[in-house]
């Protein structure tokens, strides 16, 4: 595979530290530009990051004396020494979706962390596993742009991992009518630790802004088609959500309770989960997760302390599958937020781009 030059816009905040400890030693893709706000711009990254370094590992000797760039003010200089660049910027909405077209306007990709563009419907939103072939609606993206290389894909929001990824290998067979999911959501999510969150210690916050519309919304993007050059959402399945903050550093975990068009045994779930193989796995992506779905038996499992390392926290854990009075099943989904959820989709994602020829 040949090498790609990247950029991270957004270098400092917790999911950019991530990336670039995700990045460090990337087969594929070599860290060339760290860019963030106009207050971290000339300085050298270590310095610029400071105390406010969240990663159990150091940050990596190749990029620590690296001077940022600033995300706004240098966009021509950063698209011309990079292929590609990964966006993950603390910014107000309106304001990422103008900085990240800016850079597909200066033929630069973006491999996007933010939830600006998510609803934009030539913008494919993809989880390599699920939904690959979005990617093709870059073709009509790239014509409203006006550009030859340049566009915007994105991941989408972390708490879907943990239950999306259960249900979509269901639904070709089975037909999933509605679901109703209860996450229950780490505190990296918001970017914080025990320190900086000292509110959540001995405590359950009910409710995460936005993110119950962002966990009904965006699984029907995903699952929908491609159509006159935009994404049409599917119709159903019909989902509720309820989002609460818990006192957890790492990993996202789904209660979900659903029923079926036509309802399969539990063996067929179980079968269908264990064989589920996506695009990643078919072409060995090199962050893909050898097993998509992994099935614990144990009744206490799977637990965010214990499982959300599964596969360099790029698998997807489910649990205590069983039938429910009111629906037909209900099981327990995990998925590590700033993994699998967001930095290391962000890669997977970027990975799917890279094989399928979109930053050449």
């Amino acid at each position: 595979m040949k090498q790609y030059n990247v950029g991270i816009i957004g270098a400092t905040g917790m999911v950019g530290q991530r990336f670039c400890t995700l990045l460090a030693d990337h087969p594929w893709f070599n860290v060339k530009v760290l860019a963030a706000s106009s207050r971290s711009a000339g300085k050298a990254y270590k310095d610029a990051v400071g105390s406010k370094w969240a990663m159990s590992v150091n940050i990596p000797e190749s990029i620590k004396d690296m001077t940022v760039m600033d995300a706004e003010a240098d966009i021509e200089k950063i698209a011309a020494a990079v292929d590609f660049v990964f966006c993950t910027v603390n910014m107000k909405k309106d304001e990422i979706k103008t900085l990240e077209e800016k850079y597909a306007k200066a033929e630069c990709p973006v491999v996007s962390n933010n939830s600006a563009h998510r609803a934009t419907p030539d913008v494919p939103m993809v989880v390599p596993e699920i939904n690959p072939e979005h990617i093709e609606v870059i073709a009509a993206q790239r014509k409203r742009l006006g550009t030859k290389k340049g566009f915007i894909a994105v991941k989408s929001n972390c708490s879907l991992q943990s239950y999306v990824p259960a249900l979509h290998p269901l639904m070709a067979e089975f037909g999933v009518k509605e679901a109703v999911v209860t996450t229950y959501q780490a505190i990296s999510g918001a970017g914080k630790t025990f320190e900086t969150m000292p509110e959540i210690i001995d405590n359950v916050i009910p409710y995460i802004g936005g993110e119950e519309e962002k966990s009904e919304q965006e699984p029907l993007k995903i699952w929908g088609h491609i159509e006159d050059g935009k994404i049409i959402p599917a119709s159903s399945p019909v989902i509720t959500a309820q989002c609460l903050r818990v006192p957890v550093s790492d990993g996202h975990t789904a209660a979900v309770f659903v029923r079926f068009d036509k309802k399969p045994t539990k063996e067929q779930i179980l079968k269908a989960w264990a064989e589920y193989k996506g695009v990643p796995q078919e072409l060995n992506l090199p962050s893909a997760p050898k097993q998509f779905i992994h099935y614990f038996e144990e009744d206490n499992r799977p637990q965010s302390k214990l499982d959300r390392m599964l596969e360099n926290g790029m698998a997807v854990s489910v649990g205590r599958l069983r039938d429910d009075a009111l629906f037909d099943y209900r099981f327990i989904g995990l998925s590590h937020n700033t993994l699998r959820g967001a930095a290391g989709g962000g890669v997977l994602l970027a990975e799917l781009l890279a094989a399928k020829g979109y930053f050449d």
